[in-house]
């Protein structure tokens, strides 16, 4: 970019405020790592990386095979992390503008607000690549996102889950409605029960993605519905809270648990037969992918507007990786 620092930052602070964004970019950057040791050779792209959590071992994946292909391709990456936190993550942006990145990466913690930004990244001329979570914001230019197949994975949940409640009862779903691979997923869920009339949907809560209030949305469903047969956590914090919940009701056997992500400690929970399956992302493959694209984009090569990756279901039965 050739703009000076000071130009960037008013264009940035103008186009949050044109959105009716927050009023973000004069606050302090929040978690932003220095460089990677050493400087770029010339000639180097410098990447700003928004990731959404590094507590989860999903994103902790994906940012080690972002870090890996990154070098590969010559790269330097400044990460971020925003903890769920949609006003962390845009001040983190902001930052990404004003030292002028040559791309930025989100995975967003709000996929509609998260425009705000991604606008201001349009209006410095930087471009912006989605990994995982999508930004559904309308009137914003993303390059291209990367992905898990989330309606797929979706339908695959749901399959599990009829199967395991032996094809009737009653079953629910713990939500986190503002991400957007989460409505793909609770969108892919709902589409393969429809032809099932016998399983019917009695409850959706938002877990937030977390365990602790995954587990407060299961002890609620719990309470609610007697005869619950079966949960759909949207993801392993939410299928491991609904597990908690499940064992502290004493109901183990009784209600069976799908979930997403198919993380160690699920994974064990599934050998132990106390959650029934999970759906299998492959976090190394979209960071790898991410960072392909970006490198393509910027040697002039075309580009799709989206790439998903196929995810699968991991079962008892299931061989370990």
């Amino acid at each position: 970019m050739k703009t000076h620092v000071l130009t960037v930052a008013v264009l940035v602070l103008t186009a949050l405020a044109g959105c009716g964004g927050p009023d973000t970019a004069s606050q302090a950057p929040q978690n932003l790592e220095s460089p990677q040791t050493g400087a770029p050779a010339a000639g180097e792209a410098t990447l700003g990386v928004a990731l959404l959590t590094r507590t989860h071992p999903f994103y902790q994946d994906l940012e080690a095979a972002m870090r890996a292909e990154a070098e590969a391709q010559g790269f330097e990456l400044l990460v971020s992390t925003g903890e769920f936190d949609v006003a962390r993550q845009k001040d983190q942006i902001a930052d990404f503008i004003v030292r002028k990145v040559d791309a930025i990466i989100v995975c967003p913690a709000d996929s509609t607000s998260i425009g705000t930004s991604v606008h201001a990244a349009n209006v410095a001329g930087i471009p912006v690549f989605t990994a995982d979570i999508k930004c559904l914001a309308e009137g914003v230019d993303v390059k291209c996102h990367v992905a898990t197949d989330n309606l797929e994975g979706g339908r695959l949940a749901a399959r599990a889950l009829r199967e395991a409640i032996g094809g009737s009862g009653q079953v629910a779903i713990i939500d986190n409605p503002e991400v957007e691979s989460v409505l793909m997923r609770t969108q892919g869920f709902r589409e393969a029960l429809a032809g099932t009339p016998e399983v019917e949907i009695v409850a959706v809560l938002p877990g937030g993605g977390v365990k602790d209030k995954a587990f407060k949305a299961a002890e609620d469903i719990l309470q609610a519905h007697a005869d619950l047969d079966g949960i759909f956590g949207i993801n392993d914090d939410s299928a491991l809270g609904a597990l908690a919940a499940v064992e502290k009701a004493n109901r183990e056997g009784s209600v069976k648990i799908v979930g997403f992500d198919a993380v160690p400690e699920a994974r064990q929970a599934i050998k132990a037969g106390k959650i029934h399956a999970d759906v299998i992302q492959k976090p190394d493959e979209i960071g790898r992918k991410t960072i392909e694209v970006i490198a393509k984009y910027m040697a002039g090569e075309e580009i799709p507007d989206e790439i998903l990756i196929p995810c699968a279901l991991f079962t008892k039965e299931s061989p370990e990786e």
